[in-house]
């Protein structure tokens, strides 16, 4: 029988993944949180349960100045139909600061010099502005010189290159599956297969498809959603690895439903070891931003019950690039 796989990818962008929506200072407290306390919190948890963990970072967050970030800007931009959503008008009209300590809402060096220290952890790519792949007026040129400039900046300050990619806000299409191949990328984080996670545009985006994902983070409205690794398929020749869930942060307007939230994803967990199959776990980092040390708590509450199923049924922490590997060694058999 096969052994089960527990695999966690974070969306890792700080301001950028919601510069469209949110003014930075007004969330200043959160992003320290994110920073000071979250992000170290998750590193040290993983390092000691031995968990692997692929970060999905946005390329901006990766300079150590402005001066470095211009030098890098893609060299092509798209041109949204709702312009504030593109990080070129952001630019123009609010800029960014000067270094990290000016600015810790868009630059994050010292962060992702923690996460490349961390044993086990995956530096991949979420983007280098935060880009949407589904919105009107955006290009594959536009996209293919983001992406280009992500990879850019990864191997010149960090001596890497991505092989991994999560969309944000989860859009992407067929062309942008094969810019991705075309630039090395082996896999992506596609969506959950179910009805209520097919994701399009964010005017798309309806209340019932809200309700539906905020309401299965409770209720048993579907699933198992783990799955056996030998159904990951091929994409434009790019592996699209499914999510399973979304961690959802602890907050105290539902304090009363946590056990079930909790419950519900060991339970999946539980069934994924038992089955021998892939457990997809994602959120985004600064989700932790307003409650860190419930959050934390219930993250190594996670992180536990992950120990006592690899001591029980062999269950192993993977990278999303770790995965496509032994996807590799399986198609090679």
């Amino acid at each position: 029988m096969s052994i089960g796989h527990f695999t966690i990818s974070l969306d890792f962008e700080l301001h950028w993944g919601n510069f469209d929506k949110w003014v930075a200072k007004d969330y200043h407290q959160y992003f320290i949180n994110t920073r000071e306390i979250v992000i170290p919190g998750m590193l040290q948890l993983f390092e000691a349960y031995g968990v692997h963990c692929t970060w999905a970072t946005v390329g901006a967050l990766m300079h150590h100045n402005k001066k470095e970030f211009e030098q890098n800007l893609p060299k092509v931009w798209p041109n949204y139909v709702n312009s504030h959503l593109g990080m070129r008008q952001y630019l123009s009209q609010i800029g960014v600061g000067e270094y990290e300590e000016k600015d810790p809402y868009h630059f994050a060096p010292s962060l992702v010099k923690k996460i490349v220290a961390t044993p086990g952890q995956e530096l991949a790519t979420h983007t280098f502005a935060h880009y949407f792949c589904n919105e009107a007026g955006q290009t594959i040129n536009a996209f293919t010189a983001d992406l280009n400039a992500a990879i850019s900046v990864q191997q010149k300050n960090w001596n890497s290159t991505p092989v991994s990619i999560v969309f944000p806000r989860n859009q992407f299409g067929l062309e942008h599956i094969r810019a991705c191949k075309a630039a090395g990328i082996t896999n992506i984080r596609s969506n959950p297969k179910v009805w209520w996670w097919k994701v399009s545009t964010q005017a798309e985006e309806t209340r019932i498809l809200r309700l539906m994902r905020g309401g299965d983070a409770y209720f048993k409205l579907g699933g198992p959603f783990s799955y056996p690794i030998k159904n990951i398929k091929k994409i434009e020749g790019v592996w699209a690895l499914p999510a399973s869930r979304l961690l959802r942060a602890y907050h105290p307007k539902v304090k009363q439903l946590e056990k079930r939230r909790m419950q519900r994803i060991l339970d999946e967990m539980t069934y994924a070891a038992k089955h021998g199959e892939v457990y997809h776990l994602w959120w985004h980092p600064h989700n932790f931003g307003w409650y860190p040390h419930e959050n934390l708590k219930a993250l190594e509450k996670l992180l536990a019950h992950f120990m006592h199923l690899k001591n029980t049924y062999g269950m192993t922490s993977l990278t999303m690039n770790e995965t496509v590997n032994e996807l590799e060694k399986i198609s090679k058999r």
